[in-house]
């Protein structure tokens, strides 16, 4: 990772101009890596093509039980980003903290959220992850380090910041992900953010997704300047890019930049030892529109069926095949599984009660005798 300087030139009255650093930006995509060259074994790469499968059939379960009118309210499937939640999860450690917007379910099953929990909340029912009371948007998973799951978008993102600060100030060793969209980062939440986050040396990854759309308006409508990766420069944050549809890629990238962050390996901005926030593009697609109410017009089914070939999920199984970690008879016992196990959540959900009208001002305030509900 080189940073590069523009030469310097002289200005209309003579005088130098100042160099001017550019950005300092690493890509993780077409690095030929292998599960050997990484480290991961048969058994490794078969647990992450489960998890990625897990989550695809989550969804899809949930969106035909939002056709059958059993799920209310907002539903932003995760399709065709599976590679970003699984590598990033396995890439990092189970108790560095996780917050994101309100496409949460993959990265909440990623960090194995319990399937029963997580459809029972989208059911509205009281043995959700949220008691019911969140739904879709509101994923929580405290014990997995798993922080939301919000509706507000971008206002998730100096939360993280906060949960970096956290690991820093207690000393966890910790380094916190901030999960946001590509429309997030117009939002004046990111830049106050990653000001303070540059500032105070905080080890938070800053990660937009960037599945080319914000709700229904592509990137390159919606920014002057459609390189993402370049909104951590400002702040003196490096930055790097990563190829969402390659697991190995983003597997790969989150393990080098978190050791990084949390100032264990040099590579980052200061010296091992020292933390510091680093700002990530990671380039993904969905296949599904912003939400259920989305007819998706924006896009064309030309390139719908290109995207096709880059499926994460696709490509890694084509992998296990190509490199006999699998045979296609054990995947598909993996889907089978996969399916059941989806199956019973929703069965679970079905039997889970609504909550009761007396928890209706539970789990709002920490305090339990807080003034205004009495």
């Amino acid at each position: 990772m080189a940073s590069t300087q523009a030469p310097e030139a002289p200005s209309p009255n003579g005088t130098a101009i100042p160099d001017v650093p550019t950005p300092d930006v690493r890509f993780f995509r077409n690095s030929g890596h292998t599960h050997e060259s990484l480290g991961l074994s048969a058994d490794d790469v078969t647990a992450m093509y489960r998890n990625m499968l897990l989550q695809r059939r989550f969804e899809e379960r949930a969106a035909q039980m939002y056709g059958r009118q059993k799920i209310s309210g907002f539903l932003h499937l995760y399709i065709g980003q599976e590679a970003v939640s699984t590598g990033a999860v396995w890439g990092t450690r189970p108790d560095d903290p996780i917050i994101t917007a309100y496409r949460d379910h993959g990265l909440a099953l990623a960090r194995g959220m319990d399937t029963g929990a997580g459809m029972a909340e989208l059911f509205g029912k009281i043995d959700g992850c949220s008691r019911g009371k969140g739904g879709s948007m509101h994923f929580f998973d405290i014990d997995k380090s798993f922080y939301g799951g919000h509706g507000i978008v971008g206002g998730q993102i100096p939360v993280g910041v906060g949960l970096g600060f956290a690991c820093k100030y207690k000393k966890t060793g910790g380094v916190a992900m901030a999960f946001f969209g590509d429309g997030a980062i117009n939002q004046g939440a990111f830049h106050e953010a990653a000001n303070l986050a540059a500032l105070y040396k905080v080890p938070v990854l800053l990660i937009v997704e960037n599945n080319e759309y914000a709700m229904g308006t592509s990137v390159e409508r919606s920014r002057g300047d459609a390189n993402l990766w370049k909104s951590g420069y400002p702040y003196g944050m490096k930055s790097v890019v990563i190829d969402g549809m390659d697991l190995f890629e983003v597997y790969h990238a989150f393990k080098t930049i978190a050791d990084e962050a949390r100032g264990e390996s040099a590579g980052g901005d200061g010296a091992p030892g020292e933390t510091h926030p680093i700002f990530v593009e990671v380039q993904t697609y969905r296949y599904r529109g912003h939400s259920m109410s989305d007819p998706q017009k924006y896009r064309t089914k030309e390139e719908m069926e290109g995207k096709k070939n880059e499926d994460p999920i696709v490509r890694i199984k084509q992998y296990m095949l190509e490199h006999e970690l699998s045979t296609i008879e054990a995947l598909d016992e993996i889907d089978e599984s996969v399916k059941a196990e989806v199956m019973q959540a929703v069965e679970f959900a079905e039997n889970s009660p609504f909550p009761p009208e007396e928890t209706m001002y539970e789990d709002v305030y920490v305090q339990k005798d807080y003034p205004f509900i009495s």
